[in-house]
């Protein structure tokens, strides 16, 4: 009788411990946590984003302008495609040192080949630049090279060839006025300049192969645990070439989109922008470890970057090198924010 009291006792409490879904505290409290800092990590750059937009239309006349905001978009389409291509290699574990490169390349290139026709001018530079992340996809992904290594050199050889093709940055490529390359570069469409309606369907599309097609599968997949994949019939080393590959294809399409609004291959651009592009990933959600992250996170992450350094204009008083500052900082914050909550989503 003692026993089967104590049991009927339990289980008449037991409804009453439960939370209003049926859990118990102890069981809902963690889930909610996790739910949390997935929001945190998927939509805190977002949040940030609409802050300081907010503060900056406040606080500056001149921010929420339509030329302003306009010049803006189209400043951060050519880094935002170039954040894309990094997006998928730090989604598999990688990093690509060479994009900073293969965006002036692919202006170059662009520039040189729109004396051939557009067709020419664009295929050029994607040809080329693909051709270094394909290079560079092989070498990691069936050598085994460290990626830092084998994208640096990459790194230093493009812009060497870049340089080549100008003597040594003597000679600058125009484009017409004209042509098609120019009117896709600086022409606009309902309002909106070209390179960002061309940037937004690469996201669209990018997010669709991510969420939906089986590549994006896989991309996750060796980000989040190689040696599983592996085990689970993934194509790894397949899909290291396919991200490094793509990493190329953005960086020489950007570079081609840059030259074309420009209507010059300037041979000065590019320094530093592989830093941006990484800078823009991670602060976008994607972690440095791979196997999470979004794309929409990496556009988040590039504009706010480009708010920051049009705030940073606004003032006046201030240079382009406290940009890099505040950078930097968001980078570390995001980073060391990116740490904890890895930590509080383990079980």
């Amino acid at each position: 009788m003692t026993a089967t009291g104590t049991d009927m006792t339990e289980t008449s409490a037991s409804p009453a411990a439960a939370g209003p879904d049926g859990a118990a505290p102890d069981q809902e409290s963690p889930q909610r946590g996790e739910r949390l800092s997935a929001l945190a990590q998927q939509h805190g750059a977002l949040a940030v984003l609409v802050v300081v937009v907010l503060a900056a239309s406040l606080g500056f006349d001149s921010f929420a302008t339509g030329d302003n905001l306009s010049n803006m978009a189209v400043s951060s389409a050519f880094l935002a495609v170039v954040a894309l291509g990094m997006t998928f290699v730090i989604l598999t574990g990688g990093i690509d040192l060479s994009v900073g490169s293969l965006f002036a390349l692919g202006g170059v290139l662009a520039a040189w080949g729109s004396r051939y026709g557009t067709v020419v001018a664009l295929l050029l530079p994607l040809v080329v630049c693909g051709l270094v992340g394909l290079l560079n996809g092989l070498l990691i992904a069936r050598a085994r090279l460290a990626p830092f290594i084998v994208t640096l050199a990459a790194m230093l050889g493009a812009r060497g060839l870049m340089l080549a093709l100008t003597d040594e940055g003597a000679d600058t490529y125009l484009i017409g006025k004209g042509s098609f390359l120019a009117s896709l570069g600086q022409d606009s469409t309902l309002g909106v300049g070209n390179p960002v309606w061309l940037t937004a369907v690469l996201f669209a599309a990018a997010a669709l192969v991510l969420r939906r097609a089986r590549f994006g599968q896989h991309v996750y997949a060796v980000g989040g645990n190689e040696d599983a994949a592996a085990l689970m019939g993934v194509p790894v080393a397949r899909t290291k070439i396919l991200v490094y590959t793509v990493s190329g294809l953005c960086a020489g399409l950007a570079g081609a989109l840059n030259a074309a609004w420009l209507a010059s291959g300037v041979t000065i651009l590019g320094t530093g922008m592989e830093l941006d592009a990484i800078s823009a990933v991670v602060i976008g959600g994607t972690l440095l470890t791979g196997g999470l992250g979004y794309v929409s996170g990496s556009l988040v992450g590039v504009l706010l970057l480009k708010v920051i350094q049009n705030v940073i204009n606004q003032i006046g008083s201030l240079d382009s090198a406290y940009q890099q500052v505040v950078s930097g900082a968001f980078l570390a914050v995001v980073v060391i924010a990116q740490t904890w909550l890895g930590r509080h989503r383990m079980p």
